[in-house]
């Protein structure tokens, strides 16, 4: 029998069966100005609607710096500042279809600029700030981008590959450009040579807003682009999973150089109307706490990485601050353990909300609502709208608790258009007829859940048996001296692979062999014969990403000796 904690009230779904039973996407449309004849842009439905009604001098964005400064801007400004910056990119000879990363560190302009992109038909290519130069040339060259928006820091971490950028025009400097060459201009005159009354560009549903790049595993990084009819997807996220409402302020950690740093980080809420905060600085949990305080924040969005940091940092940093203005908290990225489920209950009287989704679906696709009862570990159920199930091979749909590939109807709204220069690699996605396969190995439950094993490349098979690692990391971290865990096959002549775990201990606990035997025994007790790590390594970090995801790959090809394959993503 599955573990369930119950709703507590309904949010804004109310009943999940007769919402996914009834929708249709064109009930979302009315939401938008462009159903009533304005013009198709995410740009003009996130920011400019607002600005040109009664929300127009409500705060959008609380910036909140590292230093904890804090920079308001209402949507008024926020829709001025990004014309004077789209007209100003127009001017400087930037037409639709650019490309134009921004690579900044999370401050205003920062959305000054993905809004401005957008506005003008251009595609924002946020980047994360922690990428090296090899990295960022990479993605110039393989989107042919024109233009970057970059500070001047940045801008010196890229000097000793300028030469080889030779495909970008101009480089749009936030701040001095003293002694930065011709190929720069500052951010500030180029928005000071733009109209502040500069009006959107209108967008053809599939034209590309933004192109995300994610990290390979062994060959370059690919970019994901996500349309403008995006749009319809993230306002339905944003109201249904999300559960934002009026008055609600709203804080999702994510960078914008991952998609659930735009898509629910930023227009999403923004659709809606809701007032988001963003922090500059980089993690730390009295911080954290202290800007929900702060901010009197409702809704928080995170990824579980974080969440498992928090808990590592123990109750007494929790019980420091005043975080009785929180309702809802949702977590996306990688699966969300059980026993952080338990953890978030004890120490904040509140669910946390899994969420899958990847890149390529643009927007959340299976959740767990607030209508729904929770069963920890699960990813929850489709999202109304999305049709999501487990398959074999060939397309055939499995029953309850056979495993097999996450597979969703293709033609949801935010699926994504394309990948740059690259149709192959986009067809392979389809490549199940009436499918599009995920990558993911998963089950469903005989309530309709889906439950994450692993992805493709990750599953373990050990004696004869196919094991998910997450199944066995969240047993891990169950442990009392477990703070994080990372879970690989390993190859094995007898067993064809066992099961190596790669640990990190909570303050105060001391690696030893009695230790792994004990870790051992206590993941097998839970689990089943095979289903242990019988190799343990503690070790102070695990490989992940910037956006909190952990790199499993990384672990393993440095185990077996092999090519590390892409690593800009990485979190330094």
């Amino acid at each position: 029998m599955d573990e369930t904690i119950p709703p507590t009230d309904p949010g804004n779904l109310q009943d999940y069966e007769r919402a996914y039973n009834e929708f249709n996407w064109a009930s979302i449309n009315k939401n938008f100005d462009w159903s009533r004849g304005g013009v198709f842009n995410v740009a003009a439905e996130a920011v400019d609607r607002h600005a040109n009604g009664p929300m127009k001098d409500k705060v959008a964005l609380y910036s909140v710096l590292a230093s904890g400064d804090v920079v308001p801007v209402t949507f008024r400004e926020m829709s001025e500042r990004s014309s004077r910056f789209a007209d100003g990119l127009i001017k400087l000879g930037a037409v639709k279809g650019d490309r134009i990363f921004v690579f900044l560190d999370r401050n205003t302009d920062l959305f000054v600029s993905l809004i401005g992109i957008a506005k003008m038909g251009g595609i924002a290519g946020p980047l994360f700030s922690a990428l090296g130069p090899e990295a960022v040339l990479d993605r110039v060259r393989d989107c042919q981008a024109s233009y970057m928006v970059v500070s001047p820091y940045l801008y010196e971490r890229i000097r000793p590959v300028l030469k080889e950028l030779d495909v970008i025009k101009r480089f749009i400097i936030v701040g001095d450009n003293t002694g930065m060459g011709e190929r720069t201009v500052r951010f500030d005159d180029v928005s000071a040579s733009g109209d502040s009354e500069f009006k959107a560009v209108g967008m053809g549903q599939n034209d590309p807003y933004i192109i995300h790049y994610t990290s390979g595993s062994t060959g370059k990084p690919k970019g994901i682009m996500l349309g403008h009819k995006a749009m319809l997807q993230q306002l339905m996220a944003c109201r249904n999973v999300v559960d934002l409402r009026e008055g609600d302020i709203y804080w999702c950690t994510a960078d914008p150089g991952w998609v659930t740093g735009t898509s629910v980080g930023i227009l999403g809420p923004w659709y809606l109307g809701i007032t988001i905060i963003s922090y500059e600085g980089r993690f730390d949990p009295r911080t954290w706490y202290s800007l929900i305080e702060r901010f009197n924040v409702t809704v928080w969005f995170t990824a579980p990485t974080a969440l498992r940091m928090l808990m590592r940092a123990g109750d007494g940093a929790v019980q420091e601050f005043d975080l009785s203005s929180l309702r809802h908290i949702c977590s996306a990225g990688e699966p969300l353990n059980p026993e952080v489920v338990r953890w978030g209950l004890k120490s904040f009287q509140k669910r946390i909300h899994d969420n899958w989704w990847q890149t390529e679906t643009g927007a959340p696709c299976i959740s767990n609502y607030r209508c729904m009862t929770i069963k920890p570990g699960s990813m929850g159920r489709p999202m109304p709208g999305v049709v999501a199930a487990i398959v074999d091979e060939n397309g055939k749909e499995l029953p309850p608790r056979k495993e097999g590939f996450l597979a969703l109807r293709p033609g949801w709204p935010s699926m994504m258009v394309g990948i740059w220069g690259n149709i192959s690699k986009f067809r392979e996605y389809f490549y199940v007829p009436g499918w599009y396969i995920s990558g993911d190995q998963a089950y469903q439950d005989e309530d309709g859940y889906i439950w994450f094993l692993g992805r493709v490349d990750d599953v373990i098979k050990t004696s004869g048996e196919r094991l998910g690692p997450f199944e066995v990391e969240s047993a891990l971290i169950e442990h009392p001296a477990v703070a994080e865990s990372a879970v690989i096959g390993k190859p094995d002549e007898l067993r064809g692979e066992i099961v190596k775990a790669f640990i990190v201990l909570k303050p105060g606990h001391t690696p030893s062999e009695v230790l792994k035997n004990e870790i051992s025994q206590f993941v097998r007790t839970r689990l089943s014969y095979y289903a242990y790590p019988r190799e343990i390594d503690f070790v102070t970090t695990l490989p992940k990403t910037r956006s909190g995801k952990i790199m499993r790959r990384v672990l393993k090809a440095k185990e077996l000796g092999h090519p590390l394959g892409d690593l800009s993503t990485l979190d330094d």
